[in-house]
Order: structure tokens, then C-alpha cells, then sequence
């Protein structure tokens, strides 16, 4: 069987300080052949640095989060600019809007993501978005850096919105949301989008896939989303890991599969 990427996972929380080598050898062991850990502030950006250091076939993604808009600096600006020149960091993010838990004054949000947008434009990345009940404002500043790729995480909008995404060269990321029972119309969304368009993701340690909701999650699990897309796709799973493996390489400028190792 080919071999998966997890395109969004947090092995630079707290909850794995303990273990994480462990996790990298049960992912590995689970057919997981690269792990991009996603910063939400600049420590945890750092430690996504610091963990690609330490194991092979782990990378990293620098930003900040909307919950912590608030925090937004020169100095914590000049802290990603600098770990951005590492040659494993493959992204900017995750930025974007959060108008579901409001943690941070929405006029902040969206000035702290374009700053981020315009830091990735600068810079010639990607970017990972974070958008929870701000389909509109979030279409609408990406309108404004066109010339930025960027993949909406734990996509959870329209399928209308996500073919306007689609539309303007955009890339979503599913996780363990498909597989829970009462999410069908998630599915349907799924269900309407190419899987050229589509990366797996697990954002661990949070949303962990059935049949092992309760737990904490962990990149082993991206088996169960590949399962899951395959079967609303209705193809073989070794095909959805072959395709999703390609448009994660694309869309985070991997390269060839020597470079994961």
C-alpha cells in the first residue's frame, strides 16, 4: 500500500511531550511517511522546528492562530521570519478567522491574517488556514492575495463555498470529522469536491476519528480518514492515499519521496 502524510498534526502539544517519539514509530508502523506539525503561537512554532530537527520525516508549518490575534507583535512577526529560513519549515500558518469562540476581537483577527497572508506572499508559501464561522470575511481577504496558495484545514464550510475555493486554486484538508455518524453533511461536501483537491489530515491530539473517539488522537489514526474518503469516493483506499499523498507533496512544495526521509 502507499504511503500517507499527515498535512495537519500537533505533535508540539503538550499532550505528547511524554511520548512523541513513541507516536512518529506507531505512524511510521501505521503507513505514515511524513507528519507536518502546524505552530499556533511562536513557541509552538518553534517546537514544530524542533521536532523536524530531531525525527526524520517530520516538517513544519510557523504562525500564529486567530484565538491568539491578541498576542500579534513586530517581535513575534521578526521570531516566524526567522524560523521560516529553516529548510523544513513549509508554511505559514495556522492564521486565519475564528468567529465561533471570538478569543480574540475579530477586527484583530483579520488584520493579524493579512499579515500573515502578506507575510506569506513576501515569502513564496503556502498558507494553512484556520475558518470557523467566517466563510465570508475569509473569501474575502484571500480575494485580496490571489497569488497565495492556500489550504483551508478541517474544512467545515459549504460545498458552494468550497468550489469557490476550488475555483481560485485552493486546497481543503479532511480529518477525523468525516467518520463521526452525525456528520453527513459534511460527507455530502466531501462527497462534491475532486480528491485532487483534497489532503488527509489527523490535527492531533484533537477530533479523534472513529472507531477511537475519546482518545487522543494521533497520527496512526490517518488510516481511518483514508478509509472513510475512500468509501465516500467510493475507490479503492490505495488510491485515495496515492492522490492525497501527490496534492500534499504539491501543494507544501515537498519534492520527491527522498526528501521525506
Amino acid at each position: 500500500m502507499p504511503r500517507m502524510i499527515d498535512s495537519h498534526a500537533h505533535l508540539n502539544d503538550p499532550r505528547f511531550q511524554d511520548d512523541v517519539a513513541e507516536v512518529v514509530e506507531r505512524a511510521r508502523q501505521a503507513g505514515v511517511e511524513a507528519i507536518i506539525n502546524v505552530g499556533y503561537d511562536l513557541p509552538s512554532s518553534q517546537s514544530a522546528v524542533e521536532l523536524a530537527e530531531r525525527f526524520e520525516g517530520l516538517w513544519a508549518v510557523v504562525g500564529l492562530h486567530p484565538h491568539d490575534a491578541k498576542l500579534w507583535s513586530d517581535e513575534l512577526e521578526l521570531g516566524l521570519r526567522e524560523l521560516v529560513k529553516h529548510d523544513k519549515v513549509l508554511a505559514i500558518g495556522e492564521a486565519g478567522l475564528d468567529y465561533y469562540y471570538d478569543n480574540s476581537p475579530r477586527d484583530e483577527q483579520r488584520a493579524v491574517f493579512r499579515r500573515q497572508l502578506a507575510l506569506a506572499q513576501e515569502l513564496n508559501l503556502p498558507l494553512v488556514i484556520h475558518s470557523r464561522e467566517a466563510a465570508q470575511d475569509t473569501l474575502e481577504i484571500l480575494g485580496e492575495y490571489t497569488e497565495v496558495p492556500c489550504l483551508l484545514h478541517c474544512y467545515s464550510g459549504s460545498l458552494e463555498m468550497a468550489k469557490i475555493y476550488a475555483e481560485m486554486g485552493h486546497y481543503f484538508s479532511f480529518g477525523g470529522p468525516i467518520t463521526f455518524q452525525n456528520a453527513n453533511r459534511l460527507r455530502q461536501v466531501v462527497a462534491g469536491l475532486p480528491l485532487e483537491r483534497i489532503l488527509l489530515e489527523t490535527d492531533c491530539p484533537y477530533l479523534t476519528p472513529h472507531p477511537h473517539r475519546g482518545k487522543r488522537n494521533e497520527p496512526a489514526y490517518l488510516v481511518f480518514v483514508a478509509e472513510k474518503l475512500a468509501e465516500i469516493h467510493d475507490v479503492a483506499v490505495e488510491e485515495v492515499i496515492k492522490i492525497t499523498e501527490a496534492n500534499t507533496r504539491k501543494f507544501f512544495r515537498m519534492g520527491d519521496e527522498e526528501d521525506t526521509k
